[in-house]
C-alpha cells in the first residue's frame, strides 16, 4: 500500500515536504494579484488585418513596406493614466504620438477603438512627464507591449520625447522581435525617413535647437536612424476617412495577435480537417443566427481537439471569448457558481460576482444580451450545466456561437441545440497515420513494424487516444515486446478502453505507478512543483518520473506547469485505487472522495497516516 507514514515526527516532516509548496503557493497568488491590479482595462486578446499599400487618397490606405515588427511608443493620456504602470505590466498595443497633433483627434479615436475592442492598451501624454530621459515605468511599456504602435504626424519629429520613444520601439523591433505598425498620419513615409516637407522643417527645428545647446551628435544620428527604418514598414497611411482606418487598424491587432488566445491544440493530428469542414459548413450556411452545436461521442475520441480547431477559426471574429474546460469535474469539484463566474470574468472581466447558482443565471440571461460571443464549454455532463451557463440563444446577440462537448448525447436533445455532430472513431488509414506518428516519429511504420502496427490499430478501434497513448508506449521497443502487448490487448473487450490504458500504466516502475495515482486522485490541475517536494521526500524520484508520465502521453503539463490527465486517464488510476478495497474504503492507499472520507472518519475506521480532501 502506498500509505504516508514515516519513523520520525509526523508532524516535522509534513512541514518539511510542504512548507516549501505553501511558501512557493503563496508567493505566486502575491504575484498574480499584483498582476490583476495592473491588468487595465481588459484580458482580451487581439489580432492584425492588412490593407494593400498605395499613396494618400480619400480613404486611408496601408503602405507598402517591409514585414511590420513590434516597438514601443508613446500615446495620449485621454481617460487614462499613462505612467501609474508598473514595471512588471503587459501591453498589447502601445501608442506612441505627438500630442498637439492628434491627442484629441485620431489617436483618441483609435485608443477608444483598441479598447472597446478588449484591447490593453497603453498610452502616455508627454506633456505630463517629469525630466529629461524616458523613465523605467515607460521603458517597461514599450518593452512588454506587444505591438507598438507610433502615430508620425508632421510635428513628431520636433519632440525630443518621440524620436526617443522611437529609438527604443525600432530597439525592441530588432532585439526582440515585437510588432511595430507606423501610421503615417497626413505625411508620407518618405517624407519621415528623409526628413523631408513639413515633417522634416519641424524635424529640423528640433535638430537646430539641439546643436546649439551642445546636443550629443550620436542622438541625434540615432533619430535619423529610426525614423529611416521606420519609413520602410508595412503601416497606414492617413489622408481620409479616419474612422475606417481605426476599423481597418483595429482589425489588423486582432488578427497579428490572434495567435495569443488560440486554444492549445495537440500535435500530431490526423485526419481532422474533414470533421472541422462538416461543421464549418453548417456554421458558413447560418452566418447572422445565434447557433448553438454540440459535439458528442465516446471518451477519448478527441471531441475537445475538435471544439478547440473550430473555435480557434471562429476566435478572431469575436470580442468576447470564453473557453470552460471539463466542466463535468469543475462543476463536481467547485460547484455551478464558480463555472458561471468564470463565463462572466472571460467576458466582462468581473470576477467573483455570484456565490448563488439563481443570482448567476439571472445575471448572465440579462448583460450578454447585446454582446456577439463565442463560447466553448468542454464535458457537459448534466442539462442544468447549459441552463445555468448558456441558457437558451436569446441569452446573446444574434451571431453568437456556444460550442459544446459531451458524451452524452441526450444532453444535447433536452437542450435543443442547433446541430448535432457525432465524433466517429478514425478509419484505418488515418488510424496508421496517427499511431505511426507516435509509435515511430513518421507517417508510416518500418517494413518489420508493418503487421504489428496493424494488429495495433485494430485492436484500438480507431479511439485516438489509444492510438496516442499506446503508440508513445511502443515507441523504441523491440518487436518481441510488441507482441506481448499486443496479446495483452486482445484480452481485454474493444469497448474497455480504460483496461487498455493500464497496460502503459504496468510499464512503469513502483515509483512512476504512484506518481500517476496521486495525479489521478488528487493533483490534477496542481502545479508540478509544489507536488515535486511531497515525491522527492519519499523517494519517488519526481523529475524522471513525471518526465516518463509525459512521454508515455498518460499527462500532459500546462502552460502554467499544471497537470493535465485525460478524464478516460483519470477514472484508469482511480479505478486502480478501488480494487485494492472495494468494499471496505478505509484500506485502501488513497481516499478522494470526501462522503468516502466522512464515512471512514465517522465510523472512526481511518487507518491512513494522511488524507488529501480535494
Amino acid at each position: 500500500m502506498h500509505l504516508l507514514i514515516f519513523g520520525h515526527s509526523f508532524a516535522e516532516l509534513v512541514a518539511l515536504i510542504l512548507l516549501p509548496g505553501l511558501a512557493f503557493y503563496f508567493l505566486n497568488k502575491k504575484k498574480a494579484n499584483a498582476r490583476d491590479a495592473d491588468a487595465g482595462a481588459s484580458d482580451s486578446l487581439i489580432a492584425l488585418t492588412e490593407t494593400n499599400s498605395g499613396g494618400s487618397s480619400s480613404s486611408p490606405t496601408e503602405t507598402n513596406n517591409g514585414v511590420s515588427n513590434s516597438s514601443p511608443t508613446e500615446t495620449s493620456n485621454g481617460t487614462s493614466s499613462s505612467l501609474t504602470a508598473s514595471t512588471g505590466n503587459c501591453y498589447e498595443v502601445f501608442l506612441s504620438f505627438r500630442g498637439p497633433d492628434t491627442r484629441k483627434g485620431f489617436t483618441d479615436h483609435l485608443y477608444i477603438g483598441l479598447v472597446d475592442a478588449g484591447i490593453r492598451t497603453f498610452r502616455d501624454d508627454n506633456e505630463l512627464r517629469q525630466g529629461e530621459e524616458i523613465g523605467p515605468d515607460l521603458l517597461a511599456a514599450i518593452k512588454n507591449s506587444k505591438i507598438l504602435i507610433p502615430i508620425l504626424s508632421v510635428n513628431y519629429g520636433s519632440s525630443k520625447w518621440c524620436l526617443d520613444e522611437l529609438v527604443q520601439i525600432m530597439e525592441c523591433k530588432n532585439n526582440n522581435g515585437q510588432i511595430v505598425l507606423p501610421i503615417f498620419y497626413k505625411v508620407k513615409p518618405a517624407d519621415v525617413g528623409h526628413q523631408i516637407g513639413s515633417f522634416g522643417d519641424a524635424f529640423h527645428e528640433r535638430e537646430k535647437r539641439s546643436l546649439e545647446r551642445s546636443f550629443d551628435p550620436t542622438i541625434l544620428e540615432k533619430w535619423k536612424k529610426a525614423l529611416l527604418a521606420v519609413s520602410t514598414l508595412k503601416g497606414y497611411e492617413a489622408d481620409g476617412y479616419e474612422g475606417e482606418l481605426v476599423k481597418l487598424v483595429v482589425q489588423k491587432v486582432l488578427r497579428e495577435l490572434k495567435k495569443e488566445f488560440a486554444l492549445v491544440i495537440p500535435e500530431n493530428l490526423v485526419g481532422i480537417d474533414g470533421h472541422v469542414e462538416e461543421v464549418m459548413k453548417f456554421v458558413d450556411n447560418n452566418s447572422s443566427a445565434t447557433l448553438f452545436i454540440g459535439i458528442h461521442g465516446m471518451g477519448g475520441i478527441g471531441k475537445t481537439t475538435l471544439a478547440k480547431t473550430i473555435y480557434n477559426k471562429l476566435s478572431n471574429q469575436f470580442k468576447y471569448r470564453s473557453f470552460i474546460v471539463d466542466i463535468r469535474e469543475s462543476c463536481q469539484r467547485n460547484g455551478l457558481e464558480y463555472l458561471q463566474n468564470q463565463l462572466i470574468s472571460d467576458i466582462l472581466n468581473q470576477k467573483n460576482l455570484y456565490y448563488n447558482k439563481d443570482d448567476g443565471t439571472k445575471f448572465i440571461s440579462s448583460k450578454f444580451k447585446d454582446k456577439k460571443i463565442l463560447i466553448l464549454l468542454d464535458d457537459v455532463d448534466d442539462v442544468n450545466q447549459l441552463k445555468a451557463l448558456v441558457g437558451n440563444h436569446d441569452w446573446f446577440s444574434s451571431g453568437s456561437r456556444i460550442l459544446i462537448t459531451t458524451r452524452k448525447v441526450s444532453v444535447l436533445d433536452n437542450e435543443g441545440v442547433d446541430f448535432k455532430y457525432e465524433h466517429e472513431v478514425m478509419d484505418e488509414n488515418h488510424s496508421m497515420v496517427m499511431f505511426s506518428r507516435h509509435a515511430f516519429r513518421s507517417n508510416s511504420p518500418p517494413s518489420e513494424f508493418e503487421d504489428l502496427a496493424h494488429d495495433v490499430i485494430t485492436t484500438t478501434g480507431g479511439l485516438p487516444l489509444s492510438l496516442e497513448v499506446l503508440g508513445s508506449s511502443l515507441c523504441g521497443k523491440k518487436p518481441a515486446f510488441w507482441r506481448g502487448t499486443i496479446d495483452k490487448l486482445k484480452k481485454f473487450p474493444h469497448q474497455k478502453v480504460r483496461e487498455k490504458l493500464r497496460i502503459s500504466y504496468e510499464e512503469l516502475d513502483y515509483g512512476q505507478k504512484q506518481i500517476f495515482l496521486d495525479i489521478a486522485c488528487f493533483f490534477i490541475g496542481t502545479n508540478r512543483i509544489i507536488t515535486s517536494y511531497m515525491w522527492d521526500a519519499c523517494g519517488f524520484f519526481p523529475e524522471e518520473g513525471i518526465e516518463v508520465l509525459r512521454f508515455m502521453s498518460l499527462i500532459k503539463i500546462g502552460d502554467h506547469h499544471e497537470f493535465i490527465m485525460h478524464d478516460q486517464l483519470r477514472d484508469l488510476g482511480r479505478e486502480i485505487v478501488r480494487e485494492e478495497n472495494q468494499e471496505e474504503p478505509q484500506y485502501r492507499s488513497r481516499l478522494w472522495d470526501s462522503k468516502e472520507i466522512q464515512k471512514v472518519l465517522k465510523e472512526n475506521k481511518a487507518t491512513i497516516s494522511f488524507l488529501l480532501l480535494t
